[in-house]
């Protein structure tokens, strides 16, 4: 009975924690991964998803016919894989998106980005303003005087984390008193 009361707190405790953090991990390709020979239409793929920062890109392949370049706009629409920015050769590499951008990638091996296999991934800038703004009206900003301190204010991701460590605690003072 002590078992399966602590495993379902654990499963809900494991989903509030996916729910409060937001990030998605992404395998590009799906189940056919980052290859040729699966004719996936990698484009087709990222137009379908919502990419976001904090998410990761997932890419899985054979490293003896496949690897993974990002590289530069330009680079990317002329499959030149002289200068990468970074280059993954695992099989089982991760990228984490940091900020919003666009971020190219494509397989370095000859004649594969040709074929396909390259993927631009779009990350939006948050749209989200205060709660109650009509979309496309400027928010104002409040201005501080020039004698006062400015703290700088958290960013999204450091609000999510702050938030995080609340309700860890919470949930670790639910836990004590279950225990």
């Amino acid at each position: 009975m002590g078992w399966a009361k602590n495993e379902g707190f654990v499963l809900i405790f494991m989903a509030f924690l996916g729910f409060t953090m937001g990030a998605t991990v992404y395998q590009v390709g799906e189940s056919a991964g980052w290859s040729v020979a699966g004719n996936v239409d990698y484009g087709k793929w990222a137009s379908s998803k919502t990419f976001q920062v904090n998410d990761t890109l997932l890419f899985k392949f054979d490293p003896q016919y496949h690897n993974v370049l990002q590289v530069s706009r330009s680079d990317f629409h002329s499959c030149d894989a002289t200068a990468p920015i970074a280059t993954y050769s695992t099989g089982n590499d991760s990228f984490f998106i940091r900020s919003p951008g666009h971020y190219f990638f494509f397989c370095g091996f000859l004649g594969h980005c040709q074929a396909g296999q390259k993927v631009d991934i779009r990350v939006p800038k948050s749209v989200n303003g205060p709660v109650g703004s009509p979309i496309g009206s400027p928010i104002q900003t409040p201005q501080a005087s020039p004698d006062e301190a400015m703290e700088p204010s958290p960013s999204n991701g450091e609000s999510i984390v702050r938030w995080n460590k609340i309700w860890l605690l919470l949930l670790a003072s639910l836990m004590w008193d279950l225990f």
